[in-house]
């Protein structure tokens, strides 16, 4: 029996839909970074971007738990002298809950051009609303 090696033309990717509403952030992007990269399928390779695509709603509805929200801190630079930014994480959840579920599924995904791949394939959005329905997404639990 021959081994089967996945390229990128034969990947097949479906669409997956999660809703973050009251599950904790890291629990929350672990799966959804296992499921860009690949790794839930038999067939994964790991120089293939073989992932599916992932819709996450109800971003800014996304749990922290402990005292996260007052005491995590983001962290952003202009790279000019003076130019470092920090937020709280409650204000991040408040203005900008997209961004911080995309930096938690970025951080989690390879620092490279296959991870930037599969980057591309998440969607990310505040409230229960989005633009995907025609490509007919399944749900997923992210517990």
């Amino acid at each position: 029996m021959k081994s089967f090696v996945q390229t990128k033309e034969t990947v097949k990717r479906d669409w997956y839909i999660m809703d973050a509403t009251d599950i904790p952030l890291g629990r929350m992007a672990t799966k959804a970074a296992h499921m860009l990269r690949g790794k839930h399928k038999a067939i994964f390779t790991p120089n293939v971007d073989c992932g599916d695509n992932i819709i996450i709603i109800n971003a800014s509805k996304v749990g922290l738990t402990g005292n996260k929200l007052e005491n995590k801190i983001y962290y952003n630079h202009s790279m000019y002298p003076g130019g470092l930014r920090t937020r709280t994480a409650k204000v991040m959840k408040e203005k900008y809950p997209t961004e911080m579920v995309e930096r938690a599924i970025k951080g989690m995904l390879p620092h490279n051009k296959l991870g930037r791949a599969m980057y591309k394939k998440l969607f990310v959005y505040a409230d229960g609303e989005h633009p995907h329905a025609a490509q007919k997404p399944i749900f997923i639990e992210a517990k």
